[in-house]
């Protein structure tokens, strides 16, 4: 099996506070590390009240300083957010407090509604301006140049890994034309995974940062000890779609017997499409589901994400997959 890790969109179940879900997102990437991931990453979402990742810079540091040895990072930051030389601080920060063990993930959508956008001070257009954001973010971890009124500190010379982050063919572009490794988000939008992908690959330019294209597709995960129960648990993240569709966000809901009795046809139809890159089951099953996946995409690397409810059979779902990492 290739290279695994772990997208941790720190869920904030029914019931919990966010404390909570920090709490427990320090404890799997803690048992992530000594399960053998590769990298732990937490994303960018506002005004979400079932996700506590928002100060996500603040996030990763509290999970790296709990951490020895995974790779910790942004999956990701959504860039128009922010200025770039403010996010290059940031990550220069952590950078300089954890040495080669943070990655920056890159995202052009806001990660949220207008209205919270207008609240975070930013423009909708300035995902127009995401290209050159990148560049201006490549170039203060870059060492400080003669003359160079303006530099991030920390991060001027720290040359972190970005990442480029997409859903569409947009940023498979972007990823190939600067050289970038790509994380597809196919763990909720799988539509255009093939051909971004294959754009990706056709397209892509060497760069100091790699020399060869790198993928990293986002699926879903839940492992049990059988499929039944493996099965119950993935209605959490069902429900969630739903109410995504229902455009009614919040908190992490318990598995319930029947997803049946939860949505409609069309719901069913809908929330399915989106989770089509869901593997579900025992570890036998997941194995068998994984290879084919894998087979088929090509990928250098797969993120797990995998909002279980309950953390115990959260923390097992994560076991067996690593388990099946280790053949």
């Amino acid at each position: 099996m290739i290279p695994l890790s772990v997208l941790d969109l720190v869920p904030i179940r029914v019931g919990d506070a966010p404390a909570d879900a920090l709490r427990n997102t320090l404890d799997l990437a803690q048992h992530c590390e000594r399960w053998g991931y590769r990298r732990y990453w937490m994303a960018e979402h506002h005004n979400m009240t079932g996700i506590a990742s928002a100060a996500t810079s603040v996030v990763i540091g509290y999970v790296a300083g709990g951490t020895s040895t995974i790779r910790v990072g942004a999956g990701g930051i959504m860039l128009p957010n922010h200025s770039p030389l403010v996010i290059a601080e940031q990550f220069g920060t952590l950078e300089s407090l954890y040495p080669g063990r943070i990655d920056l993930g890159l995202g052009r959508a806001p990660g949220t509604d207008q209205a919270t956008l207008r609240a975070l001070r930013r423009d909708w257009h300035s995902a127009d301006r995401f290209p050159e954001d990148v560049l201006e973010l490549q170039a203060f971890f870059e060492p400080v140049q003669p003359g160079q009124r303006i530099r991030a500190v920390p991060g001027a010379g720290l040359r972190v890994p970005l990442w480029i982050l997409g859903s569409s063919l947009y940023g498979a572009q972007v990823a190939a034309h600067y050289g970038l490794p790509y994380a597809f988000a196919s763990h909720f939008a799988p539509d255009a995974l093939f051909d971004a992908i294959r754009i990706y690959r056709e397209r892509f330019q060497p760069s100091a940062q790699l020399d060869k294209p790198y993928v990293m597709p986002g699926i879903n995960v839940v492992a049990a000890d059988t499929d039944d129960e493996a099965r119950r648990l993935f209605t959490s993240i069902q429900q969630r779609f739903v109410d995504m569709i229902r455009n009614q966000r919040g908190q992490l809901s318990p598995p319930i017997d029947d997803i049946e009795s939860y949505w409609t046809p069309a719901e069913k139809v809908q929330a399915s499409r989106m989770l089509a890159c869901s593997f579900v089951g025992s570890k036998a099953s997941v194995k068998a589901q994984l290879e084919r996946f894998v087979e088929q995409t090509g990928a250098n690397e797969l993120m797990a994400s995998g909002a279980v409810y309950d953390h115990a059979a959260r923390l097992r779902s994560y076991e067996i997959l690593a388990e099946i990492g280790r053949g």
